[in-house]
């Protein structure tokens, strides 16, 4: 079978490798889709772990399964996540599963860039779910990052009414556009230095949009808010400049929300006097997993979320070089999709 092979961003190779055996728990998936996550193209992060099979935003169809396996059958559509907890250890009792150990060292075998995918039995049982047949398979790749998303937006503390700056506008910033006014955002304002982004942004539900290379951001944000900065900051790029620019941006009371990763050499000076005296909270999140994965594929069902509209590109697993190239520029493009037939659903 072909699979995808990472060396950097501009170095991904299809390789010919034998098709995963699966275990009496396991379950085989042939891969429909998979999407292009953000994390695919950081190269701090990749190019020291390569050569490495990647992808995770994977659905598909059960094409095989191990004795064991009883909630799945052959010919199920199938999302998968690529991480599950133990649900036992210390993380997981203080309801940190993202932060369990056996999540982080559960993965799809080889990854979601191959044409068959062994899912080992713990994702089986914690992490895999039905995709009803009214979700295209392109869509449905989507629970996973939208699913990130809702679980720092509920981590924020978000509460009815409140204006949300979203600082960046690509398809992390859009998705948690839709997030934040399904929990009762009052006023969403989503800043970019890049105006295709931000007409995106009004497109997806943005009530302002503000480009801080042409507008002063501070004062955009209080002059339609009754002068007031912003109850929840989203920093969606793995930027230190983008965190503190949040900070800033934030007012008394306020949560500043991480959910972009920088590299482990990037620093920021701090400055706790603001943070103290107006008691803004910094806070991070990282993944999510069966509660959030299951909520957002209800959302999608219902059309709560408007996924046909973030997939802007699709390429076949030959093209996934073009595909990693056209993420990582993230000019022009929102989400990129790698199919397995150009035709799916």
């Amino acid at each position: 079978m072909k699979a995808a092979l990472y060396y950097s961003n501009d170095d991904i190779r299809v390789v010919d490798i034998p098709v995963p055996k699966i275990g009496p728990g396991d379950v085989l998936v042939k891969m429909k889709a998979c999407g292009v996550c953000g994390s695919d193209v950081l190269e701090w992060y990749r190019k020291p772990r390569a050569p490495m099979y990647f992808g995770h935003e994977v659905t598909g169809v059960v094409v095989d399964k191990g004795d064991e396996v009883k909630s799945f059958k052959v010919g199920d559509r199938v999302f998968v996540h690529h991480h599950v907890p133990c649900f036992v250890c210390h993380y997981c009792q203080r309801g940190s599963y993202t932060m369990c150990p056996t999540y982080h060292t559960s993965f799809l075998d080889p990854g979601g860039f191959a044409e068959f995918i062994r899912v080992p039995a713990i994702n089986v049982e914690r992490g895999m779910l039905r995709l009803p047949s009214e979700i295209p398979f392109e869509e449905g790749t989507l629970i996973e990052p939208v699913s990130c998303g809702l679980r720092g937006l509920k981590k924020s503390g978000l509460q009815h009414g409140d204006t949300v700056l979203i600082i960046g506008a690509g398809f992390s910033g859009i998705i948690h556009i839709q997030l934040a006014k399904l929990l009762g955002a009052g006023m969403v304002i989503v800043s970019d230095l890049i105006d295709y982004k931000l007409e995106k942004a009004k497109e997806f539900g943005a009530d302002y949009t503000v480009n801080p290379e042409k507008d002063d951001i501070e004062k955009a944000i209080r002059d339609v808010n009754e002068g007031r900065l912003a109850d929840i900051v989203v920093v969606t790029p793995a930027s230190c400049i983008a965190i503190k620019q949040a900070i800033n941006l934030a007012d008394k009371g306020a949560t500043v929300y991480i959910f972009g990763p920088t590299s482990p050499e990037e620093s920021m000076k701090l400055v706790p006097h603001k943070l103290f005296f107006s008691e803004i909270t910094l806070m991070a999140s990282y993944s999510s997993y069966i509660s959030e994965t299951t909520a957002t594929l209800g959302y999608i069902k219902r059309g709560q979320i408007n996924c046909s509209g973030l997939i802007t590109h699709r390429f076949g697993l030959d093209e996934i070089g073009d595909a990693i190239k056209l993420t990582a520029e993230a000019k022009h493009s929102l989400k990129v999709v790698v199919v397995s037939d150009k035709e799916v659903t």
